[in-house]
Formats: C-alpha cells, structure tokens, sequence
C-alpha cells in the first residue's frame, strides 16, 4: 500500500501494511479465522492486482488502530462485493452488544417498508454487515438505508464504509483513514485516472476534526502502480475550474419575463463562463498572429521564379480532395450494399461481426423500421450484449449462415434472458460454411472524373511544373496549406467564443419565438411561454410542447406516470439502444407522439445551431406503470437491472415532474390526473424515502 496526506489536522503518509501475522480483534478474536496453511476459511480473499485482499486491508487497519475508514471503490457492485467478502471471512469490527444495537436501529428505521421484499432492498446483507461493523454505501441504495449508514458511522458504531464518490460530495461522514483500491474510474465512457482535485475530494474525509490529531489516505498497491503518480496526485495544490453554465428554455423566458431580452443578455455577457471564453480568446488571438508570420515566411520560401507557385499548389490541392472524394464516394456505394443487407436480416440469423467487439450474433429483432422506432436490426452478442447493428459496424455486406431459434418470449432487457440464448448461441451456433463479411467490395470500372482529367492537364501547363526546384516549392506549399487550415480553424474558434454564451442565448430566443413562446421580438413571454415559466426538467421545452398539444390528456394516472418518466429517465450507455416495452395502447400513442415532438424541436434547435436536447426515453416505462398500477416492488424489479435505490430515486424525480405538470396545465382533467398519479407513486417504499 502506498498512502499521502489527508485532508484535517497533522498529515501521515502510509507507505506499506505490515503481514506480521493475523490480525486480532477485540476480546482475541482472530478476524481471519486462519485455518491450515494460514489460509481464511468461510469466504473469499479477493486481491486486486497482486496487492491486499480487502479482508486483509480492514483487518489490518483495525489492528494499527486506524478505524473507522472510508473505502472509496468505483463501482456499486464492488462496494456490496466487499461487504460480501467480509462476512464470508467472518470479519466482526464491534462488539456483539453494539451489533446489537445497530440491529435495533435498522429495523426501528425500516418498520415502514414492512410488505415490501426485503431481499430486493439488499436489506438482509446489509443488516448482517452492520451487526459486524461495516457497510455499502452508493446511489444504488435506498436513501433511507443510506441515511442509517451515515448516522451509524458518524456515531462510531460502524468502523468501515465502503463507497462509491458520491460519499465525497456533500455528506458529512469524516473518517480517520482513506482508503483507494484504485486510482482509475470509469466515468461513463471510458477508464480515466482520477484527477488531483478528485484525489483530494476523497482523501480529504480523512481526519476527524478535534477528535484525530492525523488522517491517513491509503492507496493500495497494485501491480504497474507508480510511486510518483501518487506523489503527484497528492502534491497537487491548483486545480482549473470550468464553467458549465448555459442558458436553457426555462430560464431564457424567465429572463425575458423579469428584466427583458436585452438586459438578460447583458447579465449573461457578465457571467463567470463568458469570461473564461473570452480569456481563452486572448491565447487563441495570439498564436492566430503568430502562425501569420509563419505562413508569410512559408510563403517566400516556397517563391518560384517561373510563376506563382501558391496558384500551381492549389491546383494540386484540388486534385488531390477529387481523388479522396472518388474513394469517399466508393466508400459509400460500399456502406448502401450493406445497409440492404442489412435490411434483410430475420430473426435468428446468425452472423459474425467484425471490430473491436468481433464474433458470432444472432438476430433478435429484424429491421422493421416503423414510426417512432430505429430501423437498425437489434442483435445479441455471443458475449451477451444487446446491440444496435449499424452499418458503421461492419467493413461490408453481411451474410448470413445460419439459423437459431429465438424464444418468442425473449426479452432483451432480461439479463437471464440474455445468458441463456447466449449461451445457446456458443454452444449451438452452426460452422461458417462462408466468409460472413466481405471485406472490400469491387470497384466500379469506368473513366476517370472529367474534371481530374482537365486539372491535370491544367497542372502540366502550369509553368512551375516545369522548375526544376518544383519539390522542394512543393514541401514549403504543404506546410504552408496545412497552417493556413490550422489558422482557419482556430480563427472560427475565436469567432465562436467571442459573446458565445450571451449568442447561444439568441439562438434559445429564436427556438422559443418560432414556437410561440416568445412574442416575434422575443421581447415578452406568451401564454404558451408562461407555462414554460413553470416547468424545470432537463426536457423542459419537450414536457411545454406535450402540454401544448395534449399529449397525455387523454392517459390515466399509471399511464402519465409512465409518460413523465420518458422526460426523466436517462438511459446507461449499454441501454440506450434497447427496444422499449410500452405497456398500454394509450401509452404507446403519446410516446409517439412525443417522440414526433422531440424530432420536431431537434430540427429546430439544428436549424438554429443548438445541441439538441436528449429524446426522451422509454427505459422505466414498464416498471413505473407496474408501480403506479399498484404492484409489488419484486414484481416491478423483476427481470429489470434496475436497483430499488434507483428507482426510487427516479419515482422522486417523476412526482417532482408531475407536480409541475399540475400547476402549469390549464386542463382540469390532466390536473386530476396528475394528482392521482402523485398519489399512485408516492407509496410504500418511496414514500417511506425522504428526497436525497
């Protein structure tokens, strides 16, 4: 283990645990239950690249008298796994009697979920983790058991966490020791090293203040660690600060609505994130100078006595982008024969693709575009993903060869689902009898482009075609057109964030005044805008329009629960492509309907420059409409990644939305409507939870 400074009072460095032997709790107990050979008996001792197992680290924290600890590990299943591990070695951190006591507490705080299924909430391993001493804690749990995690730790009745890094942010839980399996985490696209400024945030709940005279922070070793990359993480003192700030829907008719489209403009020409674009603008402006005077001294090194030189290279120039744009233009006669081939893949034709996620797939769901839905065919990997299959996928058209049976009650959100006919898929997958993807298609035979035939002519009558110095002009041409591009680029950045904020407040103004929610000046808000006025969601112009046409009227309570949902659910990057389950006719028709409005909007925000807002989403809709219909929790979660602490959380963000529904709609019956489905989601479990 290597170990930097915390964050309160005296700093302490860990370098290494010590492995002098069992470590030996209180009252002698040996927490390893060493059996023969010194090996733990009764659960697994998990290692992490050849460094201490987790069992291993706690017990030796205890051991020095470095408890209570936080264990900061980047994954949910991780933090429970942990626990697991514990328990398995039989590691007891409090006596029997403060066990004891931490039992009451939990079942005094749960006795409002009584009828739910305890084993779906995890409640019964985390009840036997803190009768010993330690506990999970992340954004998967319910928030009431999290809240039990946190008084209990702070209380000193709970001597080791383990957590996601949403502990770090906003919750007061000081510990003596820090501790890091791993100083990488996946930030939702990608494996990325932690930053200094993250390193600091955790390690900084290191040192209890007027209760530890030192905090410890404690990196465990792995293999490939490097020493100096610790040192630099934890000696790091300046961290940039970025400003996320941009005008949204709601805000731009607020604005407009208390002081005006031009004073708003000037309060937001005065924001912190306009003036870190425009400080950048300074950097930008000087190196667009500075590459000027490179290009003039390019320009006369590339100086030819027979002629302009700089007309000759643009002449090359010319024929060189003809010739890319004749491969490009195969490229695409390439991807259209695959995109038909495509189109005629059925359900249970086997395949194999090619690239970074290569091997065999069979066809769950055909493409069969249809409104509202994508026309790529939906297939599942031998490796159990569900995926949208795209020409972008693969290097040519695709052959089938061969045939398996898809149960017809396959369900691609089912993770059993997806195992078994994976599994079937490996086992009972027929051999290749062809190639199933071409590699290269023929390319069509013909005459060349007229126009590279008269540009070469052009170029051989050129007089600097003739220099005999034409290469060496040539190579000072190059870099010449490559730092022009260069310049060009940087000059539109420059363009770009110059007033870039205050400008994509008129590009949000021209959205609203083209649908009606600003009058033509954007100067006053209409009754359509007033309505806006009232809705914050990250959906919020999508949830006006749905008002504005009715879209849910019509729905019953479970129904516009479900419907609110697609404004509020944000899909994992694995999910997003999965073909949603709409449980209801009247459902199905206002998710199409909101779906032709998103487009709708889309096409506006692109004619206007805007990124586009996110669709909305269907992925809890089965689940939310089951809950508001009165089913059980397990019943809701069953065949669902979904964790309770989740769904939850995301039921509260529904009956945030649909209170905000209620107050802006001037339909009496969608008001009603709403109110109910409040009413039909606020219960058992969820209305048991406080909001985070």
């Amino acid at each position: 283990m290597a170990g930097q400074p915390a964050a309160h009072g005296r700093r302490a460095q860990r370098l290494a645990l010590r492995r002098d032997g069992p470590a030996r709790g209180r009252g002698g107990r040996d927490r390893d239950r060493r059996g023969r050979g010194g090996r733990p008996q009764g659960g697994a001792r998990q290692r992490f690249g050849g460094g201490a197992s987790r069992t291993e680290v706690i017990t030796q924290l205890d051991r020095e008298g470095l408890l209570p600890a936080i264990t900061f590990i980047f994954s949910r299943v991780g933090c429970e796994g942990a626990v697991g591990q514990l328990l398995g070695n039989d590691v007891r951190l409090i006596s029997a009697a403060e066990g004891e006591r931490n039992r009451r507490t939990l079942e005094e705080r749960s006795a409002v979920l009584e009828g739910e299924d305890l084993t779906v909430l995890g409640y019964h391993q985390l009840l036997a983790g803190l009768e010993r001493g330690y506990a999970p804690h992340h954004a998967g749990m319910l928030p009431i058991f999290r809240e039990v995690v946190e008084e209990l730790f702070t209380a000193g009745r709970v001597k080791a966490v383990f957590a996601t890094e949403t502990l770090a942010l906003g919750i007061n839980m000081p510990a003596r020791t820090v501790v890091l399996e791993k100083l990488v985490k996946f930030n939702g696209e990608a494996h990325v090293e932690i930053t200094p400024a993250e390193y600091t945030q955790l390690t900084g709940r290191a040192g209890r203040r007027g209760i530890d005279v030192e905090g410890h922070a404690v990196v465990v070793w792995s293999r490939g660690m490097d020493p100096l990359s610790v040192a630099g993480l934890a000696s790091t003192r300046t961290y940039p600060l970025r400003s996320s700030f941009a005008p949204t829907y709601n805000m731009a008719v607020n604005l407009v609505a208390t002081v005006g489209r031009q004073t708003a403009r000037e309060i937001l020409e005065s924001s912190f994130a306009q003036f870190q674009a425009d400080r950048a603008v300074v950097g930008l402006a000087s190196k667009v100078r500075s590459q000027q005077e490179s290009l003039e001294g390019y320009a006369e090194a590339m100086h030819c006595e027979l002629g302009d030189f700089r007309e000759y290279a643009q002449i090359r120039h010319r024929i060189s982008d003809l010739e890319k744009s004749g491969r490009k233009q195969r490229s695409a006669t390439r991807r259209a024969e695959t995109a038909v081939s495509l189109d005629a893949l059925e359900t249970g034709d086997v395949i194999r693709i090619g690239g970074r996620r290569s091997g065999l797939a069979v066809v769950v769901i055909p493409a069969r575009p249809y409104k509202g839905q994508s026309g790529e065919p939906m297939v599942l990997t031998e490796h159990k993903q569900v995926r949208r299959l795209t020409t972008s996928d693969l290097d040519g058209p695709v052959t089938p060869f061969g045939k398996l049976a898809v149960p017809r009650s396959f369900n691609p959100r089912s993770a059993r689902h997806r195992t078994d006919l994976a599994t079937t898929l490996r086992v009972k997958a027929p051999h290749e009898g062809a190639p199933s993807i071409r590699r290269e298609a023929k390319e069509a035979a013909g005459g060349e482009d007229a126009r590279l035939v008269r540009l070469r002519q052009e170029l051989r009558a050129h007089p600097c075609h003739a220099c005999p110095d034409r290469e060496e002009h040539a190579r000072w041409s190059e870099r010449w057109w490559r730092l022009k591009r260069e310049q060009s680029a940087l000059q539109r950045t420059v363009d770009s964030r110059t007033g870039s904020v205050a400008a994509r407040f008129d590009r949000v103004v021209s959205v609203l005044v083209d649908l009606g929610y600003l009058d033509e000046g954007g100067d006053a808000v209409s009754a359509d805008g007033a309505r806006l006025r009232r809705l914050y969601s990250e959906k919020d112009l999508l949830a006006a329009e749905c008002l504005r046409a009715g879209t849910w009227k019509q729905l019953t309570p479970a129904e516009l629960a479900a419907a609110v949902s697609m404004l509020v659910y944000e899909p994992r990057r694995d999910d997003a492509d999965l073909m949603p389950r709409i449980p209801t006719d009247g459902l199905a028709i206002a998710w199409e309907d909101m779906q032709e409005r998103w487009r709708d909007i889309e096409a506006r925000e692109h004619t206007a420059g805007l990124d586009p807002t996110d669709p909305p989403d269907a992925g809890i809709a089965w689940q939310v409409h089951r809950w508001a219909s009165g089913r059980r929790l397990d019943e809701v979660l069953l065949d669902s990644d979904l964790t309770a602490g989740d769904f939850v959380r995301r039921c509260k963000q529904i009956v945030d939305l649909l209170d905000q529904i209620a107050k802006a709609s001037e339909e009496d019956r969608l008001r009603s409507t709403a109110r109910k489905a409040i009413d039909a989601v606020m219960r058992g479990v969820v209305a048991a939870d406080r909001i985070d």
